[in-house]
């Protein structure tokens, strides 16, 4: 059963990482609150340390989207805030090992800052899961 198809038109640029277009089919629709690096204890990971912040963020999305019965396959749509974009060769990297070879559509945009001063990353994601 296909839930959604991914497109990268050939009038557009390739994408580096991420899909131009997911096209939902059918299923039910997942909203993924943003994640930041706060272990479940809500303790702060990887202070100052870029990609033990996103590792961190892509664990809290895994178990988010378990909770509802999804995986990273099942993500068509992410919005990622960062608050140094000289480190997206990092988010690239840690994007490909998490979203594998069919990465959702996505957004990066670079922040001020977050909801607390030591927070490099936060990424929020929506997933179509069958019903």
């Amino acid at each position: 059963m296909e839930l959604f198809r991914r497109t990268n038109p050939p009038s557009l640029s390739k994408p580096t990482g991420y899909t131009h277009v997911v096209e939902v089919i059918q299923g039910k629709t997942v909203y993924i609150a943003g994640h930041v690096s706060f272990d479940a204890s809500g303790t702060l990971v990887g202070k100052g340390d870029f990609a033990a912040q996103t590792r961190q963020v892509m664990e809290n999305l895994k178990a988010a989207l378990a909770a509802a019965g999804a995986t990273f396959a099942n993500v068509v749509k992410v919005n990622t805030y960062v608050t140094d974009l000289s480190q997206i060769a990092v988010l690239r990297e840690m994007r490909a090992a998490y979203y594998g070879s069919n990465p959702p559509a996505s957004t990066l945009v670079q922040v001020v800052g977050l909801a607390h001063p030591d927070l490099l990353i936060e990424i929020e994601a929506i997933a179509v899961v069958p019903q």
